[in-house]
């Protein structure tokens, strides 16, 4: 354990000094806490700490001792290992990090930040931040209210799925939450009718109340079924039913007496068979004829017989008896027995039945019947089973079952049998009918008194004693279901206006109702009271869709309520109402749109008119809890932005919670109706008021050249809330686009961009005024560094892309709908920013005049600076910017579209336009930073001239001229190479050369002209060649043209006459290698050298030029070995004249003895001369001449018969004015050049004759 202890501390002291000399990474110590809490919780930060700086006071070895012995073994090992492991990880983190460095991020990344917010912060002071507060600022808006919108669609969404699946996933039966009250609900005006028909219905109860309260104690009396004798008493129900009615006690026990007097009611017990399963085998065939008996045990003697349904197990009869039941009978008992039938057949018929046995078991059924048929002829039926059923446990509503069928003897059952049982009377219906409907108001508006129950929240359960009286009044009454559900409908209906219900309860109730109201199986006056109901109901239910955004959509009870709003209604819709009857009277609802003259039964019609009504009113009330007192344009755009934004939160909140609903209940867009009502009202709403902003905007007018101090104070006519009214809009039309794709067309709220068009036109003349103005400011600001170390250009060449960007941002967000709109904005925008690139240029021009010019006592001189570079290159900058702008504004799409929309050749002439007026801005931005370029030039030249003269007169002499005239260069091409980007750079280069070209050949000519000798041009060459050199920057690098033609002129002028002589020679030697046939004859010779011996054989000539009058000549060859003054020592061999003849045969062969210099000489050449002898021999004519080089003769020791023979054409000089004659004629005071000059031209003249 001490040798583990050890260990540890070495490690810690290890990372200690690990952390001393890696203090900057931190990524061991990150590393190594990750992994070992008690070391993170060493290096934890102190109070105060930023957590960048960590405590590195490591525990005392104490505490390390007591930690290490305190743990397990195996942890002493496991944080020696996690020690290592971290060791190893940080190296090879390191190593991986030095390995593969990453390269430096590229400048445009680090400065993408510089599209959106200025280099120079003050200049946003000219404008008052004018493109950042329309372009980045403008969008950020645009897209926090984006995100917020978004944000809220989310929320919304979210919570209407937690309620809508909640209330999906309910049941009726679940629902016990209480429903929040409307206090503000309408209250609907009573019709005439209904006031008539609601005076009858009291004046009756009035009339009849005693004689329904004597009902009432009577039926209590003798009530029937289960329902009361076990749950409730007698006392609680004579107790209840006295608080609902209100009587006396005096009154009720008088009543009560009468009631105790009355004979006992005529009750029945209707009975229904329904079916039977599973019924055990009687038959041999494995089948039962079955049928029921019925009876009560009091009464068995009076039995009731359903039908046979033969060769079944599962038998179905639905067949219907009434058994009279008396007061006294309660505690009967029904019976139901199952029989199977067996019909009277001979023994014949009987095996004729044989093969319908099954089993064994029928097999010994069918021989037992055989038997007794044959023996006694009897033919009995057997009993299956039965089932006893006390009526005491028949409640009085009724009830089904399934029982089971037992036999004595047998201990399984043999069968189940359902049956339904009620209780009914023979009570006159109708009178009936009207008795119930009086019980239910009174009970229920005792109910609803006693129980203080909220508006909307009773939904149909009434209090146990309640239950009990209105069942067994149903009963006693023999009232059916539908009677039932159509006296709770119109009582319900009737109290609902003074007290609101649930409406799931008409749901529940019109579904019982709906079957008979469309068979007709109630009558004329049931019908009516069914409409006349609904006709009471459904201002109600128009009243909370109009009201819909009282309620908080988010509630469960809310969406609830809308929904059973909603089942009403579409239950209605698949009831036609009774002829001439008006659903929707006028005076019940005046905010109606229908116009016929006949009754308004038009329930869809009606929700619509109620939904836009109900967002009619919504928008009013915005409007009047939003005004403003702010009159002036901000204030009036800050309002209806507002307002839109209230508008925009309730159409979300309908797509979220009620859309939905609404198409799957009514197939009824919710969210369209809305929306359409709300474009009309937004459109009418700010179309005037942004058109009279718009208008009432003022003209910009300036010059390019000059800003006046007014313009440039002038406040800023126009808003950016103006601009975010605009993408507001924008938005919601494009809300609109995706809730109504079909009448999105016909929307006038869909050209809202054209209300904003005098803004948009007004705001880029603003914008380009104000760009001028900024770019202005950003020169003159410019301090002419570069704005990073990796860049070559400085802050007005950001600021100036940044105003752009901010444009560009601007356009963006305006999205223009409008194709041809479009255009015009965008062949504006790029006209002005093509402009501005040029009016930059200029300004950029103008910035840097003056810099780099040097005055001393000595000279005046112009040296390159960086301030002149950086111009430059913030030129080139902005000019390279300019296309990959022009594209991003989207261009091209608009191009596209306007071929779809026009032509394609309008489109092209469109294309061709904007095209235009870019490459016009970039070739005039190019050639302003040519004219820069060469501005830099023209100041160098005069330095230049004056060196270069210098030391062209000083080269040979021992003087620092030649010094001055490199380190002049070297330094102002050192800053160019280190301040210009590359492509500038290599123009500049190209531009200094030709510049240079010029200046050397103007020194040329003068010195020509003032005769300076041959060493003159010979140092001005040299001087020419170290500045080249210092110009190259690789080998692969190119002089110009000019530069080589100059330094070409240099060359030959500083010849001496007889080198300059011997180029003359080489010249022709090369126009010979150009001529394919001469016009002088061919000379055919070969030559070789064998050692330093030249051997030369003359062969023959063709073709000669005829001399004579003859027609012929006398022809000689003489070779001569240029240059001359290599070879004075040589004799000229010639050969002997051949006579008359144009095809002369010479056939000689010379040998000519060099020494090594002569035969290794660079350029040499054989002349071969031909000429023709006169009559006499004393004068000779020239007839051509011929040159081979020594480079075309072969070093050979064959004889000269095995060479091949060379085919060398005859000509004249034809052009005295080349460089090389203009040179030697230049040299008027030189007897040999005058010489060489006086001969070339002679031999000129003979061409001529």
């Amino acid at each position: 354990m001490q040798e583990e202890l050890e260990l540890v501390m070495r490690c810690i002291e290890i990372i200690r000094i690990r952390e001393i000399s890696c203090e900057s990474c931190g990524a061991l110590r990150r590393s190594f806490s990750r992994r070992n809490p008690y070391y993170k919780s060493i290096y934890r930060p102190k109070t105060g700490d930023t957590g960048r700086k960590r405590d590195k006071e490591l525990p005392n070895i104490e505490d390390l001792q007591s930690l290490v012995l305190a743990s397990h073994k195996n942890t002493g090992r496991r944080k020696i290992r996690e020690i290592q492991n971290c060791q190893k990880k940080f190296l090879r983190k390191t190593l991986r990090q030095f390995l593969y460095k990453k390269k430096s991020t590229p400048w445009i990344k680090r400065w993408r930040n510089r599209k959106v917010n200025p280099a120079q912060p003050q200049i946003q002071q000219v404008d008052g931040g004018f493109f950042e507060r329309f372009g980045s600022l403008l969008r950020e808006s645009a897209e926090i209210a984006k995100e917020q919108e978004q944000k809220e669609q989310i929320e919304c969404a979210e919570q209407a799925a937690k309620v809508i699946t909640k209330i999906e996933e309910e049941t009726e039966e679940d629902e016990e939450k209480k429903v929040k009250s409307d206090e503000e609900n309408e209250e609907e005006e009573i019709a005439p009718s209904d006031t008539e028909d609601n005076k009858a219905d009291y004046i009756a109860v009035g009339w009849n109340i005693d004689d329904l309260y004597l009902e009432i104690l009577y039926e209590i009396l003798h009530n029937v079924g289960c329902d009361v004798s076990y749950d409730i008493g007698q006392t609680a129900l004579f107790s209840y039913i006295q608080d609902a009615f209100k009587m006396s006690n005096e009154k009720h026990e008088e009543l009560l007496a009468k009631a105790e007097q009355k004979e006992a009611p005529d009750i029945l017990l209707n009975v229904e068979i329904i079916e039977a399963k599973d019924i055990a085998p009687k038959d041999s065939s494995g089948f039962t004829d079955p049928f029921v008996t019925l009876y009560l045990t009091s009464n068995s003697s009076h039995r009731y017989n359903t039908s046979v349904k033969t060769e079944t197990l599962n038998p179905v009869w639905e067949e219907h008896f009434a058994l009279p039941v008396t007061d006294k009978s309660i505690e009967d008992t029904l019976c139901l027995e199952v029989w199977d039938f067996d019909p009277a057949e001979s023994v014949r018929e009987k095996l004729g039945k044989m093969f319908q046995v099954k089993g064994i078991k029928g097999v010994r059924k069918f021989v037992k019947e055989v038997a007794v048929t044959a023996t006694t002829g009897q033919h009995t039926n057997e009993l299956v089973g039965m089932a006893r059923i006390p009526l005491k446990t028949i409640p009085a509503s009724g009830m089904t079952m399934w029982y089971s069928l037992d036999k004595k003897n047998k201990l399984t059952r043999q069968g189940v049998v359902k049956v339904h049982l009620a209780f009914g009377s023979e009570k006159n219906q109708q009178v009936a009918a009207q008795e119930h409907r009086h019980l239910l108001r009174i009970l229920l508006l005792h109910e609803l008194e006693s129980s203080q129950v909220s508006p909307y929240w009773w939904c149909g359960n009434f209090s146990g004693q309640a239950e009990a009286i209105i069942t067994q009044h149903s009963v006693q009454s023999g009232l059916t279901v539908t009677d039932v559900a159509l006296s709770q409908f119109a009582v319900y209906s009737s109290i609902h206006r003074d007290h609101p219900l649930n409406f799931a309860l008409f749901s529940n109730l019109i579904d019982k109702l709906i079957k008979p109201i469309q068979t007709m199986t109630v009558s004329e006056e049931e019908a009516k009271l069914f409409w006349d109901s609904v006709k009471r109901l459904l201002p109600s239910c128009f009243a909370t869709i109009r009201k819909i955004r009282k309620k908080c959509p988010n509630e469960k009870a809310t969406l609830k309520m809308i929904k059973e709003v909603l089942k009403i209604l579409s239950q209605l819709i698949t009831i036609d109402p009774p002829e001439n009857f008006n659903l929707f009277p006028a005076n019940l609802y005046g905010w109606l749109s229908y116009a016929g003259e006949g009754p308004n039964c038009d329930i869809n019609a009606t929700l619509r008119d109620a939904i836009s009504q109900g967002a009619s009113d919504w928008f009013n009330y915005i409007l009047e809890n939003n005004q403003t007192s702010d009159n002036s344009e901000e204030g009036k755009l800050q309002n209806m932005l507002k307002i839109i934004q209230l508008v925009r939160v309730d159409l979300q909140r309908a797509i979220e919670y009620y859309d939905r609903m609404f198409q799957e209940i009514m197939n009824f867009q919710y969210a369209k109706c809305l929306y359409i009502l709300y474009q009309v009202r937004i459109a009418t709403m700010v179309e005037p008021e942004v058109v009279t902003m718009c208008k009432s905007l003022k003209t910009i007018n300036y010059d390019w050249n000059c800003f006046s101090d007014s313009e440039a104070n002038e406040p800023l006519a126009l808003g950016t809330k103006l601009f975010e009214l605009y993408l507001a809009l924008q938005r919601f039309v494009v809300l609109g686009q995706g809730l109504c794709p079909a009448d999105y067309e016909s929307f006038h709220i869909r050209n809202f961009y054209d209300w904003f068009h005098g803004g948009v036109t007004q705001w880029l003349d603003i914008a380009v005024f104000k760009a001028l103005k900024r770019i202005e400011k950003a020169v003159e600001l410019d301090n002419l560094k570069p704005v990073d170390n990796t860049v070559k250009f400085s802050s007005s060449a950001l600021d100036t892309l940044t105003i752009f960007h901010q444009i560009k941002i601007f356009w963006d967000q305006l999205n223009w709908p409008d194709v041809e709109g479009s255009y015009t904005f965008i062949a504006k925008i790029i006209d002005d920013i093509c402009r501005c690139c040029v009016f930059y240029a200029d300004r950029t021009s103008q910035r840097v005049e003056g810099l780099g010019d040097r005055v001393d006592v000595y000279e005046k001189r112009f040296e390159v600076t960086s301030e002149w570079c950086l111009a430059i290159n913030n030129i080139d900058y902005v000019r390279q910017s300019l296309k990959p702008f022009t594209d991003k504004l989207g261009m091209e799409d608009v191009i596209q579209q306007l071929s779809e929309l026009k032509s394609p050749l309008d489109a092209q002439r469109c294309q061709h336009t904007l095209n235009n007026v870019i490459e016009n801005s970039i070739d005039t931005v190019r050639n302003k930073i040519i004219e820069l370029l060469e501005t830099v030039t023209n100041k160098m030249s005069p330095a230049m001239k004056r060196l270069l003269v210098e030391g062209a007169e000083l080269f040979s002499q021992d003087s620092n001229s030649i010094d001055k005239v490199m380190r002049y260069l070297d330094n102002n091409l050192a800053t160019l190479h280190e301040h210009l980007s590359e492509d500038n750079f290599n123009r500049i280069l190209e531009i200094i050369w030709e510049n240079l070209a010029e200046i050397l050949s103007d020194l040329i000519q003068s010195n020509i002209d003032k005769r300076r000798p041959p060493s003159f041009f010979a140092n001005l060459r040299n001087t020419l060649q170290l500045m080249v050199k210092c110009f190259k920057q690789s080998e692969g690098d190119s002089e110009c043209d000019q530069l080589k033609k100059v330094e070409y002129l240099l060359f030959i002028n500083g010849l001496e006459t007889s080198e300059l002589i011997h180029q003359v020679h080489l010249d022709r030697w090369r126009e010979q290698q150009n001529i394919k046939q001469g016009p002088f004859g061919e000379l055919t010779v070969r030559a070789k050298f064998e050692g330093n011996v030249l051997f030369v054989e003359v062969m023959n000539a063709r073709n000669l030029h005829p001399m004579d009058s003859n027609g012929l000549c006398d022809s000689f060859v003489k070779v001569c070995l240029l240059p001359e003054e290599k070879f004075t020592n040589i004799q000229k061999p010639k050969t002997q004249t051949q006579n008359k003849t144009q095809f002369p045969l010479y056939d000689e062969t010379f040998k000519i003895n060099l020494t090594s210099e002569q035969k290794n000489i660079k350029d040499g050449l054989l002349l071969f001369s031909i000429r023709d002898k006169d009559l006499f021999g004393m004068n000779t004519q020239f007839i051509g001449e011929a040159f081979l080089h020594f480079n075309e003769i072969a070093q050979s020791t064959e004889s000269i018969e095995s060479h091949p023979q060379l085919q060398l054409p005859i000509h004249r000089p034809t052009n005295l004015n080349t460089d090389l004659m203009k040179a030697l004629e230049s040299r008027q005071g030189d007897k040999l050049a005058k010489e060489f000059v006086k001969k070339f031209k002679q031999k000129m003249v003979k061409e001529t004759n």
